[in-house]
């Protein structure tokens, strides 16, 4: 089947006005120089790859980290409605059996692979390696020092499905942490109050990943630079952003493309059970209460905790913040699929990958989802 008249987010990573295939649920030639005259007309419609979300905890009433695989289900189709393609959920600080049994329904979920879901393409291990100081709306019940064992023993459970582990690079054991971690999955530094030193031998020792920048880590400061400059000069670690205008400003969203660059930036939702649900309401978060007030999740003291948005929301967020529509659109699909080591199935239209795409209006105020070549 062919589609002409669309303009495609190109593996370069520019817009082009042409033509593509898609074939047995993959994409075909892209550009051709030879469109058959049945094509079917997108009238100028953008075309861009499903967007992969690394970092989200829940939306609809369910969370992760419940373990319950209808649960999943249903976080999976929400994602696939709003044009998340595919997601790596994201896990809380909480005890390992927890942590077994929802990495175990991730498993399911890929191994029952079902039409009209987002494919889940692994998981975010966020937690329990936290700074107690920066743990945000972590539970703090649950932090422990590096542990790589009990690590392994979670990876190798689910079958090696955790593609991003998270970790405090200062805490007992860390450095050494990383070096054996960095092997199976990408190590991301987080919910850290380390110093610039601190961090730079984490990213040295193999952590090429920074979650949710600026959230709990320590701010940038001229005499004590800490995590973020880094991260920045090493030119290997990625740095997610939560773009719902509350984590972080739209200024310092635009700081943060500036300092990293489009090609190092990944968008992340981040959400929690509480996206899609209605204002006022009362949810679990890593074992403890939350309420969603004015658009905002917050434990009972106060504390930020997850967003309620969706990461297509997000996208749009950053290109009205002043972000390029290339490097927003990018910063959502193939580099989240780079984090986590999926960029050879997904992330780019491109001949052989799976052809999970997204007909967009030019404002993106409208989209249709396209899961293997197939409409929702």
């Amino acid at each position: 089947m062919f589609y002409k008249n669309a303009r495609i987010f190109c593996k370069d990573f520019t817009f082009r006005t042409g033509a593509f295939e898609v074939t047995e649920g993959k994409f075909g030639q892209i550009l051709p120089e030879h469109v058959p005259a049945d094509a079917i007309d997108l009238q100028g419609a953008t075309v861009i790859p499903g967007l992969i979300d690394v970092h989200s905890h829940g939306n609809s009433g369910a969370d992760f980290c419940d373990g319950d695989y209808a649960g999943l289900q249903a976080m999976a189709a929400y994602y696939a409605r709003v044009g998340v393609t595919s997601f790596a959920p994201a896990s809380m600080t909480l005890p390992y059996d927890i942590l077994e049994k929802a990495f175990a329904n991730a498993r399911r979920l890929v191994d029952e692979a079902r039409e009209g879901l987002a494919v889940l393409r692994g998981i975010q291990m966020e937690g329990p390696y936290f700074s107690y100081h920066k743990r945000g709306a972590q539970n703090p019940d649950y932090l422990k020092e590096p542990d790589f064992e009990g690590f392994l023993a979670l990876q190798e459970g689910c079958g090696g499905l955790i593609r991003i582990v998270d970790i405090a690079p200062e805490l007992p054991g860390a450095e050494a942490f990383i070096r054996k971690a960095k092997e199976s999955c990408t190590v991301s530094v987080a919910h850290t109050d380390t110093d610039y030193d601190s961090a730079k031998a984490g990213f040295d020792a193999g952590a090429t990943h920074l979650t949710h920048l600026y959230n709990a880590m320590p701010g940038i400061h001229h005499r004590k630079p800490g995590v973020i400059p880094a991260a920045v000069e090493n030119p290997n670690v990625r740095a997610e952003l939560i773009c719902d205008g509350l984590h972080a400003h739209p200024a310092m969203v635009r700081l943060a493309f500036t300092m990293f660059g489009g090609d190092r930036m990944v968008l992340v939702s981040d959400s929690g059970r509480c996206c899609g649900m209605e204002e006022g309401s009362k949810f679990s978060l890593g074992g403890q209460d939350a309420w969603l007030r004015d658009g905002i999740a917050r434990l009972a003291d106060g504390t930020i905790a997850c967003s309620a948005i969706n990461l297509y929301t997000g996208m749009v967020n950053a290109i009205a913040f002043g972000i390029s529509e290339e490097d927003a659109v990018r910063s959502a699909t193939y580099n989240p699929a780079c984090a986590i080591g999926a960029q050879q199935e997904v992330g780019s239209i491109e001949a052989g990958k799976v052809a999970d795409f997204l007909v967009c209006s030019p404002d993106y105020a409208e989209r249709r989802v396209f899961l293997a070549g197939k409409e929702l």
